[in-house]
């Protein structure tokens, strides 16, 4: 993949960071990085004072650095932020933040060398994984402590994770014949000063939140029609009476698979209407889809934009403000309400499915209930999962800690609200798999006339999952679905009839 500061999108995170595409820059980037680095260094030989070049840093701007120290200054500013704690990331969300702040720094405005942004490719192509704690980021100022893990392992002082384990990033970088890098004037906090790391750490859980909407889409099919759903709602002209584009669209195909299921058909003749949580998927699940679609479009302008401070283009130098996390904080924040309450739906059919008096199934779809307690449990263990995700959706950008002896004086949260998505993605998806299952369950309690598309999914979980016939450990049928959910087969369905993302 080629980078240009300009061109990064989801496609590209995934393909960098999950599978592990190689990287190169882009002929007009590296036109505009030495562009950049050749006005830093006239301003440089000008003998102005410079803040972040030849000053210190927040508030003490007004210090100013002789020329011998600017090298130990930004040495220095690494170490000092290196502050961070916590679990390390994982690797795919750290080559996140090493594609997106090399794609920023391709862009020319941040006055780097072209062999800062050449190392950080490095160590990404050769798939050299930094060790960074998870927190530590106020998500103003940039992304400081995080990104100094970052640029300390490329200066050989930091960390690497090698097999899951923290090894020294000098002895890593000897017995590959890496050099450390040196880093030179204004080069720190170029490096530090932006929020690639809440873009990278978002961007991540946004590709895990798209497969979970699709998931979401199959998992309902079966429980919807194993309920007796009418299609009466889905009716294409219906929806577009309303002009949301996520309802219109995941509403529509739902319907096109309904029309191969002789249940929903028959429903269509006698029954007028359902409980919301199956008559209003199409509002709920197409409100995820536009969000979705909106966070996207942040992330895809934040990953291909300049945040660091301060700028340069030709003879300007300027201190402004394209650090602050802001609009990635509240998008996560977004993100996170709405995969919350796509579980909260989801839980309140597992708890349809489980009542007999709503559902006309047998008792915790099992037979012979009270000798066996069937599925009752998975719903519980769900609301869990709700509950939990409810905790968690605190937005995390509606607080403010003022930092740097009040230079700082609000900052976004950003991180934190970008971290915590991880946490909620994993929830919802237990919560889907849960709904695969039991939905699988009912339909084998209420056999007959199921669509294409629930048929086929009654095959593919089986193989995989057996009939409850009696009480077992079902935490491990929730375990193999959620295997299942990762392999081609059920990607493959959801990439057809019922793909959300063309």
């Amino acid at each position: 993949m080629i980078i240009d500061g300009e061109s990064l999108n989801l496609d590209s995170i995934y393909n960098v960071c999950f599978l592990g595409e190689k990287v190169e820059i882009s002929k007009s980037a590296l036109d505009k990085i030495r562009s950049g680095r050749e006005s830093i260094q006239r301003i440089m030989d000008s003998g102005r004072s410079v803040y972040g070049v030849n000053t210190g840093y927040g508030s003490l701007l007004n210090v100013k650095i002789s020329r011998e120290d600017t090298e130990k200054l930004q040495i220095n500013l690494i170490r000092s932020h290196s502050a961070g704690s916590g679990r390390p990331l994982s690797r795919d969300k750290v080559r996140a933040m090493m594609l997106v702040r090399a794609n920023s720094l391709c862009r020319g405005y941040s006055g780097v060398s072209l062999d800062l942004v050449k190392k950080i490719l490095e160590f990404l192509n050769l798939d050299i994984c930094p060790f960074v704690p998870e927190y530590g980021s106020v998500g103003a100022s940039g992304d400081l402590a995080p990104l100094a893990h970052l640029c300390l392992s490329l200066i050989g002082e930091g960390e690497i994770m090698v097999d899951g384990k923290r090894k020294d990033a000098g002895e890593i970088l000897v017995s590959k014949g890496i050099s450390p890098y040196r880093l030179k004037e204004k080069e720190a906090i170029s490096f530090i000063n932006g929020t690639s790391a809440i873009t990278a750490i978002a961007s991540v859980e946004l590709i895990r939140a798209k497969w979970n909407l699709s998931m979401a889409g199959l998992s309902f099919m079966p429980v919807f029609e194993a309920l007796n759903g009418t299609s009466k709602a889905f009716s294409p002209w219906a929806l577009e009476t309303r002009k949301q584009p996520g309802q219109s669209l995941i509403g529509g195909r739902m319907h096109a698979i309904m029309e191969s299921s002789q249940r929903v058909q028959e429903q269509n003749r006698i029954k007028v209407q359902d409980a919301y949580t199956l008559r209003c998927t199409p509002q709920v699940y197409g409100a995820v889809y536009d969000t979705i679609k909106y966070v996207e479009s942040v992330m895809v302008a934040e990953m291909n934009s300049t945040t660091d401070n301060p700028l340069v283009n030709g003879e300007e130098y300027i201190s402004c403000g394209n650090f602050h996390g802001e609009p990635v904080a509240l998008v996560s924040d977004f993100l996170a309400i709405a995969l919350t309450d796509l579980g909260n739906m989801i839980e309140r059919r597992l708890a349809r499915l489980t009542d007999t008096t709503l559902s006309g199934l047998d008792p915790f779809l099992v037979k012979n209930s009270g000798l066996n307690s069937g599925y009752m449990i998975g719903q519980y263990a769900a609301a869990a999962l709700c509950n939990r995700n409810k905790i968690l959706v605190y937005p995390g950008s509606a607080d403010t800690i003022p930092t740097c002896a009040n230079q700082e004086d609000h900052v976004s949260m950003g991180a934190n609200s970008a971290l915590k998505l991880e946490e909620i993605n994993s929830n919802i998806k237990r919560i889907i798999a849960t709904e695969f299952v039991m939905g699988i369950q009912a339909m084998d309690l209420s056999p007959n006339g199921y669509s294409r598309l629930s048929a086929d999914l009654h095959d593919i979980i089986r193989k995989k999952i057996e009939f409850l016939q009696e009480d077992r450990a079902i935490y491990r049928d929730f375990e193999k679905m959620e295997l299942l959910m990762d392999t081609d087969k059920l990607k493959e369905i959801a990439s057809g009839s019922l793909n959300f993302w063309d």
